[in-house]
């Protein structure tokens, strides 16, 4: 069997056009950390770093001698931000980033189990025991009927293609069900110019 690369066989959940378009997301999946704040402080990026350590001890294990039932080559997925904002944030006429509230989280393949989620815990306990790996939790997913569209740029000005969402949802019947929404990093932040980045807007909808 070759190997299973989602930026080729799932270019419709992570690969969308930068034109709005509605998607039914199925379930899926994911390891998933919660919390709070600026995401240019030091509590985000070592939640992006367990939850890629996590990841990868899955995605390595043919190479440690154990195969799990169901196994297969892959590439791991990216990184995914489900953003909110606390109360007193949504009381502003502007983004405080320090009021943020976040979910982050790597999908992983189908034959993923909790046993499996257990064994990536301790991999990475005895391997990383400087990262909090008990705040992660092997979940499952159901984000449904959604609008998305690929934003290509800053972080700060994702403001425009949500404008254009908005506008694409009044013009096809569908409403915005909740505040919140998701953003899938296609590109890496550290290697990648700001005005390159690649990041997947989506947000709930439903039939007006």
């Amino acid at each position: 069997m070759s190997k299973f690369e989602w930026k080729k066989q799932l270019k419709e959940l992570y690969l969308p056009s930068t034109q709005p378009t509605i998607i039914d997301v199925p379930t899926m999946k994911f390891f998933t950390i919660d919390g709070k704040g600026n995401p240019n402080e030091k509590p985000f990026q070592e939640h992006i770093e367990i939850l890629y350590a996590l990841s990868y001890a899955i995605r390595m294990m043919p190479k440690k001698g154990i195969t799990p039932e169901g196994y297969y080559e892959y590439t791991v997925f990216p990184l995914e931000g489900h953003w909110d904002l606390d109360e007193e944030g949504r009381t502003k006429d502007y983004l405080d980033k320090n009021h943020l509230v976040y979910k982050l989280m790597i999908r992983q393949p189908d034959f993923v189990t909790e046993e499996l989620f257990q064994y990536a815990r301790d991999t990475v306990k005895k391997k990383k025991p400087n990262l909090d790996v008990d705040q992660v939790r092997f979940e499952t997913i159901t984000e449904g009927l959604c609008v998305q569209a690929m934003h290509i740029g800053s972080f700060d000005d994702e403001w425009k293609t949500f404008e254009r969402m908005e506008s694409y949802c009044a013009e096809n019947n569908v409403k915005r069900a909740e505040k919140t929404h998701k953003e899938i990093y296609i590109s890496d932040p550290r290697k990648t110019a700001p005005e390159k980045l690649k990041t997947v807007l989506r947000f709930k909808v439903e039939e007006v």
